[in-house]
């Protein structure tokens, strides 16, 4: 196991335990571990123990801030769990997400950056809906980051996140409280909330998406991830069939549909799409050019 020694005799305890010192150890540890963007993560880490943003860490750094032995201890702790890959999100316990901090942990998918893209077309879809109460539905909500994206950024919104797995329930639940707009329900998306067939504007999931025989890259996801939230079935697309059709079941003529998906995928969800009936279906790529959204409209 990888260690990060920040105990050091008496003789030289206040160099070895200077901010500056302990950073570059870290960095350094984490880079050894394969960790991308290392330095970003060790200033997180030390700031997650002294209750510092990563700002006031890097503004610490340069006043030749000095740990004591018991915060030199707990970053250690903290960077060792990092080094064995354990995700940043699981360690500090949050993880942010456009304008919201998440509760996030074991048992529920930790928030990507590239979905806040994603959460953007509902956000301006539900902005865009002429009702003083438009209505959205968050299929698969997990930590609830998109539905209380939109909750937040449209707060005139009601909005509804539908969560199946009992251990991410469980931060559905903690999370829901941010916003009084925003409802969660432990339920299965295929039969999700009947009482509102019809009436919604727009619904989006981010659905499990990886074929059952292909296996993560990134430890983080392989050995952290929940694999409810992973996997897909045999080409990944069976809970995209679900969303699709529960989809079709809740909105209203012309509402809308947003999926997440593997840069991969764009052409075969458009195909299942328009198969079911759905109209002006296009894909939409993300900031480095990959194919991960696709939009429609309910005729």
């Amino acid at each position: 196991m990888l260690t990060l020694d920040l105990t050091p005799s008496a003789s030289d305890s206040m160099s070895a335990n200077a901010l500056t010192a302990v950073l570059e150890r870290a960095v350094s540890i984490l880079e050894a571990a394969g960790i991308t963007g290392a330095r970003v993560d060790a200033e997180l880490l030390v700031g997650h123990v002294l209750g510092y943003s990563r700002g006031g860490v890097q503004a610490k750094a340069l006043t030749g801030v000095v740990l004591s032995s018991e915060d030199a201890v707990a970053v250690a702790g903290l960077v060792e769990r990092r080094a064995a890959r354990e995700p940043l999100q699981h360690i500090t316990g949050v993880a942010p997400f456009r304008n919201i901090e998440l509760a996030v942990g074991p048992g529920v998918f930790v928030p990507r950056p590239e979905t806040e893209q994603v959460a953007q077309f509902a956000i301006d879809a539900l902005r865009a809906v002429a009702s003083n109460s438009p209505i959205a539905v968050d299929l698969g909500t997990g930590s609830g980051a998109i539905a209380l994206a939109m909750a937040t950024e449209v707060p005139h919104a009601r909005v509804w996140g539908v969560e199946v797995s009992p251990l991410a329930y469980v931060w559905t639940k903690q999370n829901f409280k941010l916003a009084d707009n925003a409802t969660p329900v432990f339920i299965d998306l295929a039969d999700a909330l009947p009482s509102l067939d019809g009436t919604v504007d727009v619904v989006i999931s981010n659905p499990p998406y990886i074929p059952v025989g292909a296996i993560p890259r990134d430890p983080e996801v392989r050995l952290f991830d929940p694999e409810i939230a992973l996997y897909g079935g045999e080409d990944g697309l069976d809970i995209v069939r679900n969303v699709s059709t529960t989809g079709l079941r809740l909105l209203h003529s012309g509402g809308t549909l947003v999926i997440e998906h593997g840069e991969l995928q764009a052409a075969a969800i458009a195909a299942l799409l328009r198969a079911d009936g759905w109209t002006a279906v296009a894909s939409h790529r993300d900031l480095v050019g990959r194919d991960r959204a696709t939009t429609a409209i309910r005729p």
